[in-house]
């Protein structure tokens, strides 16, 4: 009977339901704490490589603007072909021509000693090709040839930036990124 009367008079006996509450609340707060290293750990995964995909496309746009601008140069002229690679280093790595001023490099830790060009004049800075590969090519069965004309970043190191649980290490080096162009 008192339990009805309780009910019916508003008021409440403070034995078994606030016991079960605070058991209740700490449950709740145990089971969050499981949820949330989960949770912690693919949210910094997830910034970490965001990032990192972020700078590769970065990285892969500035090489093909730099491969598209010294398209137009005659690598045979060795004159106006070294002041040309000069300005496509600075735009693959600075976004721009001019590398004067200390601009900031479009990806953190990228230089211009990343950027390796090769056309059929030489290709000593892509040891993996012959001459042969970038010079007189093939476009098909009595159509004729093309000079080709490749710009790459190797050796770049891309840096995590260190968040817990996601377990990343510290860097990665991205393959050689490459764009290939005809040229002159």
């Amino acid at each position: 009977m008192s339990a009805v009367h309780d009910l019916m008079s508003g008021t409440r006996s403070h034995g078994r339901g606030t016991r079960n509450r605070r058991y209740q609340a700490g449950a709740a707060a145990v089971e969050f704490a499981l949820v949330l290293i989960p949770l912690l750990v693919l949210a910094f995964g997830v910034v970490e490589y965001g990032r990192a995909i972020y700078h590769y496309d970065a990285i892969v746009k500035s090489v093909r603007a730099a491969s598209r601008m010294l398209a137009g140069y005659d690598p045979t002229d060795s004159a106006s072909f070294a002041g040309a690679a000069t300005q496509a280093r600075c735009l693959a790595v600075f976004g721009q021509t001019n590398c004067e001023g200390s601009p900031q490099p479009l990806a953190p830790g990228l230089t211009t000693s990343h950027i390796k060009i090769c056309t059929r004049a030489s290709v000593v800075e892509c040891p993996d090709l012959r001459t042969s590969d970038v010079q007189n090519v093939s476009t098909g069965s009595g159509t004729g040839t093309v000079q080709l004309l490749v710009v790459r970043v190797d050796g770049y190191q891309f840096g995590f930036l260190g968040l817990p649980f996601t377990g990343a290490g510290t860097s990665v080096q991205f393959k050689p990124v490459s764009s290939v162009m005809r040229g002159l």
